[in-house]
């Protein structure tokens, strides 16, 4: 296995048959884990029987829904447990991050450590956000540089492809939040520990089906999470 593609499910049956079937047909390399908080929907059970015939495709069926950030962190340590893979990519179920761009991901990672899919690299490469979500999310980014003073125009993207070794060395057992706010304290102790980050432009595609699942309890633990950043003992990241 080269890279493996780990998306989170929650009630995603109407996206993930045919974003399994986008992502495989991209690139020979890349295979997928699916980690499936229980949906009610029966999305776990679609995965299931794709796997079955598919041998790139595997799934792990969690007891509820616990959170993104917990999802990935349990994808994460399957891929290191379970695996090979030289690279590991977050990616989301709902068609916002375009399985096109995984070869350029790909390719990015061949010079660094970390690839981070950006929506404000090059201005704005939203689609169909409304005006609210957008300044929020803006807003959020714009908020973490000055706080943190992390490097970056889009902190809070979930488009990314780690190489192996970062996350060998990244603190998986103390990593709790969700949301937002993973995405930023990730990105944070890759930046600290030297990691070598670089960001590309994606356009970014709103959910096409489903509900989104941005709550206000996410927004508020990124807004705390900054300052617990700016503060948090360096001993945390080495």
């Amino acid at each position: 296995m080269e890279a493996l593609v780990i998306v989170p499910t929650y009630n995603e049956r109407e996206n993930v048959s045919e974003l399994i079937r986008s992502v495989l047909s991209v690139d020979d390399r890349l295979e997928m884990l699916v980690v499936d908080d229980n949906s009610p929907d029966g999305t776990g059970e679609i995965v299931d029987e794709i796997a079955e015939r598919e041998s790139r495709v595997h799934v792990l069926h969690r007891e509820g829904k616990m959170g993104l950030g917990s999802a990935y962190i349990t994808g994460f340590k399957w891929a290191l447990e379970k695996t090979d893979a030289k690279y590991i990519f977050e990616m989301d179920a709902d068609f916002s991050h375009d399985p096109n761009a995984l070869p350029e991901f790909l390719h990015e990672i061949e010079s660094c450590d970390l690839v981070i899919g950006s929506r404000y690299l090059k201005g704005i490469t939203v689609v169909n956000w409304p005006l609210s979500r957008l300044f929020l999310s803006c807003g959020a980014n714009l908020y973490t540089r000055i706080v943190t003073g992390l490097p970056l125009k889009d902190s809070t993207g979930g488009f990314k492809c780690f190489r192996r070794e970062v996350l060998e060395q990244l603190p998986l057992d103390t990593i709790k939040s969700d949301g937002y706010s993973f995405q930023i304290e990730m990105n944070f102790i890759c930046w600290k520990k030297g990691f070598r980050i670089k960001e590309i432009p994606i356009i970014f595609v709103d959910r096409r089906v489903g509900i989104s699942k941005m709550s206000r309890s996410i927004i508020w633990e990124a807004a705390f999470m900054v300052w617990r950043l700016r503060f948090m003992n360096p001993s945390r990241w080495k």
